[in-house]
This record gives structure tokens, sequence and C-alpha cells, in this order.
């Protein structure tokens, strides 16, 4: 494959690569091996999916039905661009007998349509919406798969991971937040062996980005001056744009709001006394002195008590970090990973999150072996003496640079301490 990315290239045989796949597939569910001509992509994926314990004749069930579905839709940030989804789509799906779909950043569906023939046929595997389609409940599917993995991805007849959807072809895209680049979603078309080619591909991408663009015309669904967007990450003192300007906090300020943004719904004072401080002997008092001088940076009306919380919704490199773990968006996640949370923070609170998000973020790096991550890793401030992280880079990229700092980290550690 000139692509990896693409399933079946122009010229090939469908029927013929159709079969090679099912015996290949039977091959991976027997014995666990993936065989030769399966993607890489999808070989990862069927391992996962096994991971997950997903089976290949499971299916898939539906998670928001009537009302749940209505509400959740209604207000979700893709809402706004199904328009222009519908505009873009829809006439190819109906003319070819495709669906268009629409999934979340959980992989379940909130919009299927298209020929109502299709619909019919896939509503009996449960493609329908509300329905769950993530990889880690249907295993490899192109909306599923698209959302693990955070990049346009093309599945055709036998590398879909569960039996009774081996008949079908899909591509899907991620829709990202233009603002803060958040997984939002994805957009698929679904369909016949016709879409298993790199046009079907290229097509949903085209859509997905033309979606981010709308997103970004829109605006925020809130007014541009409220929001608040904080960077905490990698820096003592996090900086925060808020209504329009950008200001550099304190490092008590920069504890304050990473544990707000993180609870909308609020804290109460002895929850951030506990939070913020290990020394019992601080007061209330001192907190709410801190919090009052909050207020006078943000500004009026943004920060309010009983509850501490504040009014408008607060986006951080932190959340985004961990919703591209979450979502198995290891690449993504480490893209914006710029170093620990509020390193010379002591806030218990803050150090239990800055250990967490570390941590949670390099076992993703050892599982996924990727050299190119393990390198970066290896090679920033906080990844330096790190024993693990140049193990693994050496057993998948041991160049004589990369030997030598092994060796080097195995001497320092073998040596007895002073003293």
């Amino acid at each position: 494959m000139t692509d990896p990315w693409v399933a079946l290239e122009p010229g090939a045989d469908p029927v013929e690569r159709a079969r090679i796949l099912r015996r290949a597939h039977e091959t991976f569910t027997e014995a666990g091996t993936v065989p030769r001509p399966v993607r890489a992509v999808v070989a990862d994926s069927w391992r996962r999916s096994a991971r997950a314990g997903v089976g290949p004749d499971g299916g898939a069930d539906v998670e928001l039905a009537d009302g749940d579905l209505g509400v959740y839709r209604a207000e979700h940030p893709l809402a706004r661009v199904m328009p222009l989804c519908r505009e873009l789509m829809g006439s190819f799906a109906l003319d070819g007998e495709h669906l268009l779909a629409v999934c979340d950043a959980h992989g379940r569906l909130l919009w299927v349509e298209g020929h109502p023939v299709t619909r019919r046929q896939a509503g009996r595997m449960n493609f329908v919406p509300g329905a769950r389609w993530a990889e880690s409940a249907m295993g490899t599917n192109a909306p599923g798969t698209a959302v693990a993995v955070d990049r346009p991805v093309q599945v055709f007849a036998a590398e879909h991971f569960v039996r009774r959807v081996q008949s079908w072809t899909c591509a899907a895209a991620p829709v990202h937040d233009p603002r803060t680049g958040r997984v939002l979603g994805a957009v698929d078309i679904t369909g016949g062996d016709g879409l298993a080619h790199p046009h079907s591909l290229a097509f949903v991408q085209a859509v997905a980005r033309a979606a981010e663009s709308q997103l970004a015309l829109l605006g925020p669904g809130r007014p541009a001056d409220e929001a608040l967007e904080l960077t905490a990450l990698g820096r003592d003192e996090a900086t925060l744009l808020v209504r329009g300007r950008r200001i550099r906090l304190s490092r008590r300020h920069s504890e304050i709001l990473v544990l707000l943004a993180r609870r909308p719904e609020g804290l109460t004072g002895d929850e951030l006394l506990c939070a913020l401080y290990d020394d019992e002997s601080v007061t209330p008092v001192t907190l709410r002195a801190e919090l009052a001088r909050l207020r006078g940076v943000l500004g009026p009306g943004l920060l309010v008590s009983r509850p501490y919380r504040l009014t408008v919704p607060a986006e951080s490199d932190v959340a985004v970090v961990e919703r591209r773990l979450e979502s198995g968006a290891v690449t993504a996640a480490a893209s914006v990973y710029a170093g620990p949370l509020l390193p010379a923070s002591r806030a218990p609170a803050v150090v239990r999150l800055r250990h967490r998000l570390a941590d949670g973020l390099r076992s993703a790096l050892l599982t996924r072996r990727d050299p190119d991550l393990l390198s970066d890793w290896a090679h920033a401030p906080w990844g330096e003496d790190d024993l693990d992280v140049w193990r693994a880079l050496a057993a998948v990229r041991p160049t004589a640079m990369v030997r030598a700092r092994l060796a080097a980290l195995d001497t320092e550690l073998a040596a007895p301490s002073d003293g």
C-alpha cells in the first residue's frame, strides 16, 4: 500500500482482498497473530479491540434513546455543523445508497442518515443513532477507530473486527474543536465495496475540515469575551486568556484555577483549603484573601462563592491531554503535553493531578512503543533520566546514542550512593 490509511487501492480486486482479509481475521481470532497482508492501522486496532474484550460475534448497544438522545444531540457542538454535513454529504449518500453518520468523541452515533434501504440494513446491526460504536465496544470500524487514533481512516470488509459488520465499508475523519484541538467526534460515510477507494477517505477528510472551519467561523457557543483558556503544563505560573486579555497568574492563583476548571460545579471553602494547603495552620481567612485577589484579576462576575466556582466554562491544556488519553489518541495527547503540571506547586491536589497526568501519558507511550514519541519524552527535561523509557526506546530504536545513554543510566543507578 502506498497510503497505509487507504483500504483498497485503485485496480485491486475487492473480492480477492476481502477473501484474504477473512482468512487473516480468522487467524487472529483463533491464534492471536496478525498475518502480513493486514494493514498496520488495522492490526493495531484488532489488538486494541481484543484487549478491550470485544468479541468477533458481538453487537452494538444503544446507550442514548428517545428524549435523552434528542437533548444530547441538541447540546452537542457538532449540531451546529450538521446542516453543512448534510449539504456536502447528503446527495452523495442518497445517490450512492450510502449512509452519512456522525459520532461523538465516545464513538456514540448521533446522526445516521441516507438511503432508506441502506438505513434499514444497517439497523439490523444497530448502526443507528444512540448506539455506541467506539472501538472499545465494537472493535475496528471507521468512526470508532478514527476517534481512537485521531486521524482519518478507512475500513474495508473483514478489516472490521466484528463479523456482522464485515459486509460493509466505511471511511471516517475526526472533527476537532478549532479553539482547543479537542476531538468532538467524527464524520463517517458507510456503504458497500464501492467506498473502498482513496476518494472516499479524502472526501470525509474534506468534510471534517469544512466542519472545523465552520465551527471557527461560528465562534464558541458562548460570547468570545467570556471564554477562559488556561495553560498550566510545563510552567510554574499558568497563563490565562480572559475576556481577550492574556495574563500571567501567580502560583497560588494558578493552582486555584486549575482546580476550579476541573470542577465546574464548584468547591467549598473547606475543600479548597484541603486541596491547596498541607499546613493545617492555614486559616480560611488566608484563602478568602487569595480568592478576593483572584476576583480582581479575573474581572467582575467570573468567580462566585458558596461554593467557589467559575461562572463560565474554562478549557485547559490539562483537560485536553486527559481527553485525548481517554480516547486513545496518544500522539495527539503528547503533542499538547508541554511538561509537568505546575512543577513547583506543592498543593496536595495539584501534586496528585500532576503525577496522575504524567504517569498516564508515560504508560501510554510505553504501551504504544512508538520510537518518535518515546524519543520526544526521553529527550525532554522530565524524561532524560527515565530508565524505563530509555530501555523501551533502545528496544525499538537501538542507535549508538540511545544505547550509550541507556548504559550511562544503568551505571548511575548501579553506583553506590555517597554517605
